[in-house]
């Protein structure tokens, strides 16, 4: 099948203009918004095009698992509808590439060849409803037995509940005295075999991404030893290879939505008129529109350096800085992107058929899934930090000039950054400070865009916003503020009484 296959150009082009033509044409996308699910002759003719095929390597009759064809298709998809790019992203980065790297032979080749002949769906099950973030502490468990391994737990929040046709599944090994060990395996189930079929006790009403079910998923099943996925070392560094991976390919995703809500807002501001001129002539709606370009040009940038650090062949175990930036940072870009559209199409923004009004709900997620983005600003944080210390160094802008990722955007936000660090920051200061790092982090990815050739007129703009937003965050780390919260608040707070 490889050497049949189209050279990507066209590739990615067919898939686009078809998209297109399913969504404005053939369906009504803005009323399939409003549905859960998609129907399964829409389905089955997006899946026709082969998206998937660019995750799964040449041998198995795939594209290669080229990191920047896999962003491509997932931001061809963004442009014209995020939830079908959530679930192409689910497929690739949290199932097709993990058990393309970690899966044993046996099971990888049925598996993946199922996906192009079959057009299978994957996802990825590691969430508990009373462990979140804390998936070290996960209860689903794993007992070794003559058929294979059983697996007993409870899962939720998956993406593609209840529709995808292979799960990789994370638990904890079962000691023999019923304790769970320390360390995190991953096994695969495959839902058209007997005895490994997951059961869904509740499908979720989630506000957004209506395309997408998410539910409850009660499993106790047994699945093959050939099911169980191979790790380079421990299963934990596996975890973080594969969460780290799927969050460097989070631009992918918010490229074409970005670039949506920045095609809209454009072209509604240059065809609105208020009094005697176009809107787009406003100063302030020049600012609003100036910093969806400038998350176009981050989210580009970001783009760029994933695919030449994030293929398979690498291990992303210890990239946990570069993977917390690029997740937290271009879903913030993008739920600010879909706020702007909406405030710049006035009172037909606040619809749900409207692609803004349904951008916020379907962008909001993303800022909570994989991570919420508080806690990985505050990881980002914590690793300078415990540099910062390891080297006996107070002064950030000093330490930031010799680290690697920052080494050389740094330069420019020099006046900001000079001063002396408090080591023992509390967590919403760590926040703050995360979010200054990030950004220069980005600042630094734009900076090596404009270098290979991007245009500089956006790249500068962009640093420009960046060192605006680096300004505000610098004020409101070095602001004193140790409010908590006031127990039994209402006694004596009712505005009635002192009118």
């Amino acid at each position: 099948m490889t050497s049949s296959n189209p050279k990507f150009a066209e590739f990615i082009t067919h898939f686009e203009q078809n998209l297109k033509h399913l969504f404005h044409d053939q369906y009504n996308i803005d009323q399939l918004s409003l549905e859960r699910g998609l129907p399964p002759e829409l389905l089955k003719s997006i899946m026709d095009m082969h998206p998937l095929s660019v995750a799964i390597p040449t041998a198995y009759g795939g594209r290669g698992s080229i990191v920047k064809e896999c962003l491509a298709v997932l931001a061809a998809a963004s442009y014209e509808s995020l939830p079908l790019s959530l679930t192409f992203g689910i497929n690739i980065a949290l199932f097709l590439e993990p058990i393309s790297k970690y899966g044993e032979e046996s099971a990888k080749a049925a598996v993946l060849n199922g996906f192009l002949e079959r057009r299978n769906m994957g996802g990825l099950m590691i969430t508990e409803p009373d462990y979140g973030s804390d998936a070290l502490n996960m209860k689903t468990s794993n007992k070794e037995t003559p058929e294979g391994y059983h697996l007993k737990g409870t899962k939720h929040w998956q993406g593609l509940t209840g529709m995808a046709d292979y799960w990789l599944i994370a638990s904890r090994k079962e000691n023999e005295n019923g304790e769970l060990g320390r360390d995190i395996d991953f096994f695969l189930s495959d839902n058209t075999q007997t005895g490994q079929q997951i059961k869904v006790t509740e499908l979720y009403d989630n506000p957004g991404l209506y395309m997408i079910p998410y539910g409850l998923n009660e499993l106790d099943i047994t699945v093959p030893k050939s099911h169980k996925l191979i790790p380079e070392s421990t299963g934990i560094k596996m975890m973080l290879d594969i969460l780290h991976r799927s969050r460097m390919q989070f631009p992918g995703m918010g490229m074409g939505f970005i670039k949506r809500m920045l095609d809209e807002a454009i072209a509604h501001c240059s065809n609105r008129t208020v009094g005697t001129c176009k809107l787009i002539s406003i100063d302030n709606v020049q600012y609003q529109i100036s910093r969806m370009q400038s998350a176009y040009t981050i989210c580009s940038a970001m783009c760029a350096h994933s695919s030449d650090i994030s293929g398979i062949d690498h291990n992303l175990a210890m990239e946990g800085l570069e993977a917390n930036t690029m997740k937290a940072v271009v879903t913030d870009l993008m739920q600010e992107c879909a706020h702007l559209l909406v405030q710049l199409s006035g009172a037909n923004g606040y619809r749900t058929s409207h692609i803004g009004g349904r951008g916020i709900m379907d962008s909001r997620p993303f800022q909570i899934f994989e991570g919420s983005n508080e806690m990985l600003y505050a990881q980002i944080a914590e690793m300078v930090i415990r540099l910062m210390k390891k080297q006996k160094e107070t002064d950030l802008y000093g330490f930031l000039k010799a680290f690697g990722a920052t080494a050389i955007p740094v330069v420019q936000f020099k006046t900001e950054l000079s001063f002396s660090l408090n080591a023992n920051l509390p967590q919403r200061k760590l926040v703050d400070l995360g979010k200054i790092i990030a950004r220069i982090v980005c600042a630094g990815y734009v900076i090596g865009l404009q270098q290979k050739g991007f245009r500089s007129d956006l790249a500068e703009n962009s640093i420009l916003t960046i060192r605006q937003e680096v300004a505000v965050l610098v004020s409101n780390l070095q602001f004193e503020n140790s409010n908590s919260v006031i127990d039994d608040y209402a006694a004596g707070s009712n505005w009635f009484s002192f009118a």
